[in-house]
């Protein structure tokens, strides 16, 4: 894949804040998965009509342990239906390279659990649009109490070229897919990139300086920690000056951490916890999400 093609393959994954983990796997290429693919380090699991009951979640503590990754999201959630934040994608000296949409749909019963759903979209812009195509979907159905994966779909559109990959996330192998869906087995509390990036937002910062637990990405399973880096400060963006808390992102695989890349997420101070601005360094490029739109229905 060309430069130009794994950049705008980046930006999509920041749309739904898995750029760390897509990076992560240092391919230098956006990996496509179908249907059928199994991901490293998620074994595909046996199907039954069986949900498995969550486990009571533990109390947070001022620090999440890698162990503590049923934590339950902040009772007083600032997530709401019909919420849409758009962004715009800049990368190095390359500015509005693709626009980002991030969608709170509803909250529904899913399989008998309470789930938010939650989407992001990744378009292309001209004139890098002229040479690369990207028209990307994701959607994740994530428990409503932990925001734990539940099902994490990509729909990728680019260059012309359809791929689909639909998984139900089963940590016991006793649940059941239906046709088209592949299971995929993660450890117990594991987030997909949406459900990361939401739970977040419910996390009382002041209080609780540092989170950690597993995030799977469609391909391949990391631990991720997330810490607060400093007092609020202000953040100017397309879409106004907010006063935001700077959530710094390591991700680590096998245990040891990926070193090459470095990501920061900016979360207002408001009640809503607006995500308003994602950096992230790497070897061959920066790049820089900033909102630029709310819209509440």
């Amino acid at each position: 894949m060309t430069k130009p093609s794994a950049t705008i393959a980046v930006i999509a994954a920041l749309a739904c804040a898995a750029g760390a983990y897509y990076w992560a796997r240092g391919l230098g290429t956006f990996g496509r998965v179908s249907k059928a693919a199994q991901p490293i380090l998620a074994a595909p699991a046996s199907a039954t009509n069986e949900a498995t009951p969550a486990s009571a979640p533990p109390t947070l503590s001022r620090t999440v342990e890698p162990g503590n990754i049923s934590a339950p999201a902040d009772a007083s959630t600032p997530l709401h239906p019909g919420e849409v934040l758009e962004f715009a994608a800049d990368v190095s000296q390359l500015s509005n390279v693709a626009s980002l949409r991030l969608q709170v749909v509803d909250r529904r019963d899913f399989f008998g659990k309470n789930a938010w759903h939650l989407q992001a979209f990744a378009r292309t812009e001209n004139p890098l649009r002229m040479v690369f195509e990207l028209d990307d979907q994701f959607d994740s159905y994530s428990d409503a109490a932990t925001l734990s994966s539940l099902q994490y779909e990509m729909h990728l559109n680019e260059r012309g070229e359809k791929q689909e990959s639909i998984q139900r996330m089963t940590t016991t192998s006793t649940e059941r897919a239906t046709a088209n869906v592949t299971q995929t087995r993660v450890v117990p509390g594991t987030r997909d990139p949406l459900g990361l990036m939401q739970y977040l937002r419910t996390v009382d910062w002041p209080k609780i300086h540092e989170v950690r637990g597993p995030v799977y990405d469609g391909h391949k399973l990391y631990n991720v920690t997330a810490k607060l880096d400093g007092p609020a400060q202000s953040i100017t963006v397309p879409a106004g000056t907010f006063s935001a808390s700077k959530i710094e992102i390591r991700v680590f695989d096998a245990g040891a951490e990926l070193k090459d890349a470095h990501f920061a997420l900016y979360l207002a101070t408001d009640a809503a916890r607006t995500p308003v601005l994602l950096e992230s360094v790497m070897p061959f490029a920066t790049a820089r999400v900033a909102l630029i739109k709310m819209k509440y229905n």
